[in-house]
């Protein structure tokens, strides 16, 4: 691979039907005629190793770029040539389109693809590849800028027929029109929309709105619209040439979200599948209607037309992404295209052929579902997380970035590999995983099979909520709408897969473990079990913290084999540094345990088995006064940077109220007073940058910060006493 550097700077009704061949009615498009040799990917992770796997296998090469934060990234090493960006956020590097241009020359790249998120809906970053004499993997730059507003495209479509909801003035919006959506003009993944459901919330929100749009997309137009509070969310993926041929390929459900953003797609729709089993039509009124937004627009290359439906099969046009979905792989699963090639072909002025796939025979291939594995902790409001991926491991793959050759099969879209590392820069998005199957519910068991069965060491992910939600008794009927995380309860489906009694087995294999690692480690008899004794004595002691509390771990190694508190009828067969087998309740299970370095705060251990697994963090028998903080301290839960406090020092707060405000992986995290008191300490301020653990603020009772003079002051500190 050729690594090089670029300058830290440079300059209700249903529309009538189309044919899949509709010419096309705006003005013509640029296309390009010359075949794509080399390819530059204006991404990152899991998209930039997609678009490179078909590049390689159409005898294409590739190139990439790289933040600093990315300087050791898995696309990094797999591109022929890479260029770096320096810096290291958005803003200073994947969003920088002239340093991307740039990159595409100094790569010998004649043409560039642009994934998803960043610029890839970006008309003028698609205007300046194309006046660099480059080939642009995308739609025409005319139709990126009327898809890329809300506002405009939603006009646009509703005159040509295609059935909308109707947009509101924020400034007109009346009580009985709640509750309303208010969305950015810009961009997707859920940043900048805000749930508006009294009157009083409505001005403060779009604020806040407005403030993530710009800080996103570098746009903050906002709109309202009526909000649908159990509605479907069904797409169509469309493919169009330069001929006027316009493909609809299948339609995908990806209704189960959180904060607007996609958890579970799935491939067809079990909305669409129930209606027209029926005797419906509303897969054929999907696909028309799809085909007719592309070709009023004169579209090109790959789109996903995106409709929010109700539970009779009427729909509303929501929006159109002008570019390759991060979904994509359940449609090439049950179509057997590969969208990626058929975006080269579209670019280099292919002609497609009407029997290219119809959509009609989606279903005749099986069931595709897709779950995004994301470094957050759903309990905690969906808190980002960050750190190091010491392993990643998903058992039963049978491809990575392509479609299996077996019936059924696990594949996986992955950006990180063992050792990687998550930052804050960045959206919180691990991997694709994705199983196809003949049938639905087949698809859904071994995939929360494969899920269950990873080994993902060292950050805290939803991988617990992705399984209990493929197992949901609603999920396998079909009930998927946007208020499922609602009406099932956030709380029991992010519930840990190891219930209580496996958890603390798991942590009494852990000890066990760390007890045959300290015995291997020794020099004076090792061979004898850890914690052995010839004699009655008391029990070795081990404290694990895990997802369901703290573990009080005991147990004594004896004659008669061991003795332990934990939970009854646990007996040891074997113990290894890495693999305990203990038999429970007669019942023999196997737990593979890791252990990682964790400093201070002691070390991290993982413990996976056929029970579930779980992450413990061993709790240290002494603790450094030094690293004792102060009653009611709010600590940063991440690293991030301060945007702006709610609260100064003085101030009385009650539990619950944003005291500031974090910014992380793209997303804003307000920081929450623990409890009812005055806000004594502000350690930071907009701007500040901060790391994990750190002391944000510190709330005290009413009382305590009044001091036994009631003036505030406790008298005389000594020197070095926590203030």
């Amino acid at each position: 691979m050729t690594d090089t550097a670029m300058p830290a700077s440079t300059s209700a009704t249903s529309p009538a039907p189309v044919s899949s061949s509709t010419p096309v009615s705006s003005a013509a498009p640029v296309t390009s005629s010359a075949p794509v040799n080399t390819v530059l990917v204006a991404n990152r992770g899991e998209i930039a190793r997609r678009v490179f796997t078909t590049a390689r296998r159409t005898g294409r090469g590739t190139a990439a770029v790289y933040s600093d934060a990315d300087a050791d990234a898995p696309h990094v090493r797999e591109a022929d040539a890479a260029v770096r960006l320096p810096g290291a956020t958005p803003g200073e590097t994947y969003l920088r389109g002239d340093l991307i241009v740039a990159a595409a020359r100094a790569a010998g790249a004649d043409a560039v693809h642009p994934g998803y998120g960043f610029l890839s809906e970006n008309a003028d970053f698609a205007r300046a590849v194309v006046d660099a004499g480059l080939t642009w993997i995308g739609p025409p730059v005319e139709a990126i800028a009327l898809m890329g507003s809300k506002v405009e495209s939603k006009k646009r479509m509703a005159e040509a027929g295609v059935p909308v909801l109707e947009q509101l003035d924020p400034d007109e919006v009346t009580d009985d029109q709640l509750p309303v959506l208010v969305k950015a003009s810009a961009g997707g993944g859920g940043r900048g929309m805000r749930v508006v459901r009294d009157l009083a919330d409505l001005r403060p929100q779009i604020e806040a709105a407005r403030a993530e749009a710009a800080s996103a997309f570098g746009d903050p137009t906002v709109f309202c619209e009526r909000y649908l509070e159990t509605g479907r969310h069904i797409e169509v993926q469309v493919m169009a040439d330069a001929h006027g041929t316009v493909l609809a390929l299948g339609e995908r459900e990806c209704s189960i979200q959180r904060r607007h953003q996609k958890v579970v797609e799935e491939a067809p729709s079990p909305l669409v599948e129930r209606i027209d089993g029926a005797g419906g039509d509303m897969r054929r009124r999907l696909f028309d209607a799809a085909r007719l937004a592309a070709s009023v627009i004169g579209y090109e290359g790959a789109g996903t037309v995106e409709f929010l439906a109700d539970e009779q099969g009427r729909f509303y046009f929501l929006e159109m992404n002008t570019r390759l979905q991060v979904e994509h792989p359940v449609t090439e699963l049950t179509t057997g295209i590969d969208l990626v090639e058929m975006q080269f072909r579209a670019a280099e002025g292919a002609r497609f052929g009407e029997g290219e796939g119809s959509g009609k025979d989606t279903a005749a291939r099986g069931h595709a579902i897709e779950v995004r594995l994301y470094a957050e902790d759903p309990a905690l409001d969906w808190q980002p997380q960050s750190g190091t991926v010491h392993r990643f491991s998903v058992p039963g793959v049978t491809a990575e970035f392509a479609a299996p050759h077996a019936d059924r099969g696990v594949r996986l879209d992955s950006g990180i590999e063992d050792g990687s590392a998550v930052g804050v820069h960045y959206d919180p998005m691990l991997a694709k995983v994705i199983a196809w199957a003949p049938d639905r519910g087949e698809a859904a068991r071994i995939l929360a099979s494969a899920l269950a069965r990873a080994r993902i060491h060292g950050l805290v992910t939803n991988r617990d909520l992705l399984v209990n939600v493929l197992r949901h008794p609603a999920f396998l009927a079909g009930e998927t709408d946007t208020a499922f995380f609602d009406r099932h309860g956030l709380d029991a489906l992010s519930a840990p897969l190891a219930d209580a009694v496996a958890e603390r087995v798991s942590a009494l294999a852990a000890a066990l473990a760390q007890a045959a690692a300290n015995r291997a480690a020794a020099t004076v008899v090792p061979g004898l079990p850890g914690g052995w004794r010839n004699v009655p004595s008391q029990p070795q002691r081990k404290d694990f913290r895990g997802a369901r509390g703290t573990h009080e771990v005991d147990y004594r190694l004896t004659r008669d084999g061991l003795a332990t508190g934990v939970v009854d009828g646990v007996g040891l067969v074997s113990a290894a540094p890495d693999r305990v087998v203990l038999t429970v309740d007669g019942l023999r299970r196997e737990y593979a345990v890791a252990r990682y370095g964790g400093g201070a705060a002691g070390d991290r251990v993982h413990v996976d088995s056929s029970s579930g697994p779980c992450a413990f963090e061993e709790v240290p028998r002494f603790v450094d006064p030094s690293d004792m903080q102060a009653a009611g301290s709010l600590l940063a839960p991440m690293p991030g940077t301060v945007i702006r406090l709610g609260a100064a020092v003085g101030d009385t707060v009650t539990v619950g109220q944003p005291v500031l405000w974090l910014e992380a992986m793209k997303m804003e995290h307000a920081i929450a007073a623990p409890a009812d008191g005055v806000l004594t300490e502000v350690a930071v301020e907009a701007g500040t940058q901060v790391e994990v653990g750190a002391v944000l603020a510190v709330v005290s009772a009413a009382d305590a910060a009044e001091g036994p003079d009631g003036d505030g002051s406790d008298g005389p500190r000594q020197s070095g006493e926590h203030a």
